[in-house]
């Protein structure tokens, strides 16, 4: 009996150790600081090596241009204006866009006063008429030197009354041949100065391509020189140099060659003031004004072989590509002629096929 309560106290007592141990040990650890999470870094990939552009040595036409912005005109067109000065424009009889034929009253100017003072001036020479009758038939009574004088005061008098209907006529402005109004610049009632700008008449039937050029741009350019015209709303036309313009040193300095440029006064255009294209041919409805561009081929050459400009190298005189073949890169050295924004052409150093590298 005694031997059975030992056995089962050593046993209460020893689970009750080995309980309170753990207890420890558990409180233990969980009074410990918590370990940090080991940071997960981003699996780095060696970056790419880019491979240069490589490019076919080829053959084309080479051509070296002259570039100019330009419009379409008329070969002939006038402008026309008063030669009297300080008029009121009394009646106006055409507007933009209209047809005229040749001798139609464009417009007149106010002239009444001119036209009394005509008046006047004729009532008088009748009277002077009748005077001078009287005096040719007593003309052998009369001193030559006397008589003399009372011709030429006579003619003198005739004269005056030509020059003031020459006068009065050019209050009328008239279209100088069949045509289009295609610009007015004044309206009804405007105070009217000499030369200045009334209208422009042009022939429609005879449009053709024209640009404005200095001096500096027309280095190089001749008549029959072939041109590409790329005129707005049409597209791509063929044609030659037709015609040079006539550029003033002066022109060429401060206003490119434009009118009105030394004193602010507006000059009016003239076909000669163009550099005139002739059209292989000629698009149906061309309008007066419509903006363009023209090229014109000053030198070209046929299968000339060439290559990017991105694939020339050069140091100090030295000027070379880098071929690339079956056999890996190589350097090259070349001779190069004449040169554009988008091609180079290879004097010697290479031949069509071939492979070279770009920058």
């Amino acid at each position: 009996m005694f031997t059975k309560w030992l056995t089962e106290g050593s046993y209460k007592r020893m689970a009750a150790v080995v309980l309170g141990a753990s207890l420890v040990f558990t409180s233990g650890c969980s009074l410990l600081p918590k370990e940090e999470e080991e940071e997960v870094l981003p699996a780095i990939t060696p970056p790419a090596i880019s491979k240069k552009p490589e490019y076919e040595v080829t053959t084309t036409t080479l051509e070296t241009k002259v570039q100019s912005i330009g419009k379409v005109i008329s070969m002939q067109e006038e402008t026309l204006y008063y030669t009297l000065d300080g008029k009121r424009l009394k009646t106006l009889n055409v507007k933009v866009g209209q047809k005229v034929t040749a001798g139609q009253v464009i417009g007149q100017l106010d002239v009444e006063d001119l036209e009394k003072q005509l008046r006047t001036d004729k009532l008088q020479f009748k009277t002077l008429e009748v005077q001078m009758k009287e005096k040719l038939r007593k003309r052998d009574e009369m001193d030559p030197v006397e008589f003399e004088m009372a011709v030429i005061d006579f003619e003198q008098k005739r004269q005056d009354l030509v020059d003031k209907e020459a006068e009065i006529a050019k209050a009328t402005l008239k279209a100088p041949f069949t045509g289009t109004v295609v610009s007015l610049n004044v309206l009804k009632g405007d105070l009217i100065k000499a030369y200045d700008p009334i209208c422009v008449i042009a022939d429609s039937g005879s449009m053709t391509a024209a640009a404005k050029m200095t001096l500096d741009e027309l280095k190089g350019v001749a008549v029959g020189m072939p041109v590409v015209v790329d005129i707005t709303n049409v597209g791509e036309v063929k044609g030659k140099v037709k015609q040079l313009p006539i550029v003033q040193e002066d022109e060429n300095n401060g206003n490119g060659g434009m009118p009105g440029g030394g004193n602010g006064a507006q000059k009016p255009e003239r076909p000669e003031d163009f550099l005139i294209v002739e059209l292989d041919k000629k698009p149906a409805g061309l309008i007066r004004g419509t903006p363009l561009s023209i090229n014109i081929i000053t030198k070209r050459k046929e299968n000339v072989i060439v290559i990017p400009p991105s694939t020339l190298r050069t140091i100090g005189s030295r000027t070379y590509v880098q071929v690339i073949d079956s056999e890996g890169k190589r350097e090259v050295d070349v001779e190069v002629g004449e040169q554009t924004s988008t091609e180079i052409e290879i004097l010697k150093g290479l031949t069509p096929g071939q492979k070279v590298v770009g920058r």
